[in-house]
């Protein structure tokens, strides 16, 4: 599942935006990425070890902060940054299967297709558990393979040339330069955050103090290794300008001078099975994460008339939010919104951990303390870019999490009182 939702969000999402800020240098963007991940991952595998449970992240923000606003907020953070994280691969299923009809990603119908894949997964999500492991089974092995075959076609057309990766010292539409490419970093490292999911497991999987921390492992090294062929199989087949020009689409645009007509239908459909399945996978974990919140009476709930478990109805949120975020934003701001609410909710589990938890844990601290300064230097990259480049992401994003943490605190301060009368 872990790879599944990370391969369906990232490199045929954020391939050409990743460019966009890094230049030449994007495969390179995605290696430091899988760097930083890597200190992150560190954290969440101590205390899944000690502590393995299908509570996740709220689980290690309680164990860290305790019941109350910093985890409620930072739970929060983590689920709308998954919202966001559907709505970006809705758009970019839409797109890609434009790409089928020659449309491009302005399109109305790339929306409209995004709204009616999230509807599916919806709708999938509702027939039970069972449907949705072994959806994830089959299509893990079909995009791992399929990506893999892309990467190693388009590395051997090129000729193992990676001039792009350096540029020929022309003008170019890339941002590039040391704050480009770690504004880059913070973007790709959205093309791994899905490993987050496996931290949901504890309580299903066998020996969960072995396995969630080997699982987490081996789908970060799994991605890490597609990331880097797909990334260099692109750059050897298109400038970063071409790669720029079709952003929301590179791979596909890559496959045609590598293997023509035939290529690009085959990455479109291969794009259409890895949007598909991670939507279903982000969808089931989203839903869990929200109904736990609601349990340990840390957010609202209201039925609505609804009937069935608490877990349906936070499906029906969770579908409704991604659709709203879906037709309203682009795949740009959608991308940036989800990294900024993710970094500031990784940086919050890190401090939590060397704070609170390190010793009952037996973590590292210089480990923790190395993860919270990359996090927090490529997110100061990420806030310098977009504050020349597009502050209302920033905007948003400042006034989403007053409203997340703000909401919170009434929230908690309410039900104090409720129990003290």
């Amino acid at each position: 599942m872990g790879t599944g939702v990370m391969i369906g969000a990232g490199i045929f999402a954020l391939t050409g935006q990743v460019a966009e800020l890094a230049g030449g240098l994007f495969p390179l963007a995605f290696v430091a990425a899988a760097v930083v991940v890597a200190f992150s991952a560190y954290s969440y595998i101590k205390v899944c070890n000690e502590y393995p449970s299908a509570g996740g992240i709220a689980m290690i923000l309680k164990k860290a902060y305790g019941p109350g606003v910093m985890t409620a907020g930072c739970s929060l953070l983590m689920y709308f940054s998954m919202v966001i994280a559907e709505s970006l691969v809705a758009r970019t299923f839409g797109t890609y299967t434009m790409r089928i009809f020659g449309g491009g990603s302005d399109s109305w119908l790339v929306p409209a297709l995004g709204v009616g894949l999230l509807a599916v997964a919806f709708i999938v999500n509702l027939l039970g558990n069972q449907l949705i492991g072994g959806l994830s089974k089959i299509t893990a092995i079909i995009k791992i393979g399929g990506i893999a075959v892309f990467a190693g076609i388009g590395l051997w057309v090129s000729g193992l040339s990676f001039d792009n990766l350096v540029g020929d010292g022309s003008a170019s539409q890339a941002r590039g330069g040391v704050g480009g490419f770690l504004a880059g970093v913070a973007l790709s490292i959205l093309a791994y955050k899905g490993f987050t999911t496996i931290t949901n497991s504890g309580d299903e999987i066998k020996e969960p103090k072995k396995n969630v921390g080997r699982s987490i492992i081996v789908s970060l090294l799994i991605c890490t290794g597609l990331y880097v062929m797909v990334t260099l199989a692109v750059a050897g087949n298109l400038s970063v300008d071409e790669i720029i020009a079709a952003r929301d689409s590179s791979l596909a645009e890559a496959a045609k001078p590598a293997v023509g007509q035939w290529g690009e239908w085959l990455t479109i459909a291969l794009a259409i099975v890895a949007t598909i399945s991670g939507v279903i996978a982000s969808m089931f974990a989203v839903s869990r994460m929200l109904a736990m919140l609601t349990e340990m009476e840390l957010v609202p709930h209201r039925h609505f008339g609804m009937p069935g478990r608490i877990q349906k109805h936070t499906l029906v949120y969770t579908a409704v939010l991604a659709m709203a975020l879906t037709i309203f934003f682009d795949l740009g701001r959608i991308a940036s919104l989800g990294a900024i609410f993710y970094i500031v909710m990784d940086m919050a589990i890190h401090w939590g951990v060397y704070r609170h938890l390190r010793k009952d844990v037996g973590a590292n601290a210089p480990i923790v303390l190395t993860a919270l300064v990359l996090d927090a230097v490529v997110l100061g990259a990420f806030f310098y870019m977009k504050a020349t480049s597009d502050p209302l992401v920033l905007i948003v994003s400042a006034v989403g999490m007053a409203v997340i943490f703000g909401a919170e605190w009434w929230f908690i301060r309410r039900q104090e009182n409720t129990h003290d009368e």
